[in-house]
């Protein structure tokens, strides 16, 4: 009787502790595709490329001549 009892204790002390974990569940939805992220990285590739500071030339002031 005691072995049992004490067996069912062990049992819903380790039920209660996984209770107490956080669930990494993922719905099959929102597993990440292969194809899709190797678009997604050539897409921000090409962005990062794209983008460059736009240099303006400087204005120089014409002497005018009296």
């Amino acid at each position: 009787m005691k072995r049992t009892r004490l067996a069912l204790v062990a049992v819903a002390v380790l039920i209660f502790w996984a209770s107490l974990l956080p669930a990494y569940a993922v719905p099959p939805t929102a597993t990440p595709s292969p194809g899709y992220e190797a678009r997604l990285q050539e897409q921000r590739a090409a962005s990062r490329a794209i983008v460059a500071p736009v240099v303006k030339p400087r204005r120089v002031k014409r002497l005018r001549a009296h």
